[in-house]
């Protein structure tokens, strides 16, 4: 029999060794965690939209936005910048709007933790609620962004979302950047609209805008001839300016020893009650609340003596307290109620 040459053998078995080492590597499970991730359906960490570390930490309120069917308000809970837990405390509610918002809600606010954005799609059925939640949703993303843009440096830009000011032709909400504790941008992120509605908007708030940029307040001219939707963009501007983080000198107060503590003045979401909306401003220093006053309360008929005796018992008791746990004043119970759900909103938007 013909021997095998030598070098014959070895060339075999080194083709013999590569071909075994090239099979064990496409058995092998990928063990690159990106790759990994990407076959579940799962993005990173950066992908998947999350913040960087260092962002907001604690409860953030949105805004209440009123619908069709009642109102929805938005709570996120965050830590370093990325919700972690979204809830509705506010929401339509009796008759059919019991069932819809049960339904609805659970799945809003597992889409918000999951997008992290308010891009997030409308339940079927629900396309009222959908909407003011993303609007709401939006709406404490927004105080979340400015409230981490005051504490990273008054030279990064912050966007502030106004209160939604009702007028007599239509709601106007006003949003506005923030840079160096100067306004940069202004837009009217609702305005009225209809019929002759949109004229006097198309006209009126361009001409705003550019005022609240000029002037830096919401101390600006009225437009001729579009008085309710001047007033209304001034009131949702001062309420967006109350809700920036001061910068610079501004946002000082000299304290004990010569110490300095900063200044926040900050204004709730609008609180609907069954006799009137309730809104409440707070001035907060050194983290401490020093001042309290509602900007708005139920007024008309009895109402008005029932505020006049309740509210400044009521932004007492605020001060004294220092957080929203304040009793309820006999015989005003559903404006305590509303004064108590906006004071809270307003403690939530405190820096530390």
């Amino acid at each position: 029999m013909r021997k095998s040459h030598p070098v014959r053998r070895a060339v075999l078995a080194g083709a013999a060794t590569v071909s075994g080492i090239v099979l064990l590597l496409s058995l092998k499970p990928a063990s690159d965690p990106g790759s990994a991730q990407a076959a579940s359906g799962q993005l990173p960490p950066a992908a998947a939209g999350q913040a960087p570390q260092g962002g907001v930490n604690g409860a953030v309120t949105g805004d209440a936005v009123q619908t069709q069917y009642g109102a929805v308000q938005v709570r996120l809970t965050m830590s370093n910048g990325k919700i972690t837990q979204a809830e509705a405390v506010q929401a339509p509610k009796g008759g059919r709007s019991d069932q819809i918002t049960a339904s609805s809600v659970p799945r809003l606010n597992q889409a918000a933790v999951a997008a992290q954005n308010a891009d997030i799609d409308a339940v079927s059925g629900a396309t009222y609620t959908s909407a003011g939640y993303k609007k709401s949703l939006q709406s404490a993303l927004d105080k979340a962004k400015a409230s981490a843009g005051g504490a990273q440096g008054s030279g990064n830009a912050q966007t502030v979302t106004g209160d939604v000011a009702q007028t007599q032709y239509g709601p106007v909400q006003v949003r506005i950047t923030v840079a160096g504790g100067k306004v940069t941008k202004a837009e009217a992120v609702q305005a009225p609209k209809g019929g002759r509605s949109d004229q006097i908007t198309a006209s009126s708030v361009p001409r705003l805008n550019q005022a609240a940029v000029a002037t830096g307040s919401a101390e600006i001219d009225a437009v001729s001839g579009a008085t309710y939707t001047s007033a209304g963009y001034r009131k949702s501007l001062q309420s967006a300016l109350d809700k920036a983080p001061a910068g610079g000198s501004s946002s000082q107060a000299a304290g004990s020893g010569g110490g300095q503590a900063q200044t926040q003045t900050l204004t709730g979401s609008v609180a609907q009650t069954q006799y009137g909306p309730v809104q409440v401003r707070i001035t907060v220093t050194g983290g401490k609340v020093t001042k309290a006053e509602a900007v708005q309360a139920p007024k008309g008929g009895r109402s008005d003596q029932i505020t006049s005796a309740s509210v400044p018992r009521l932004n007492q008791a605020a001060v004294a307290a220092g957080n929203a746990q304040i009793d309820a004043v006999s015989g005003a119970t559903y404006t305590s109620a509303g004064y108590r759900q906006s004071l809270q909103s307003a403690l939530d938007q405190a820096d530390g």
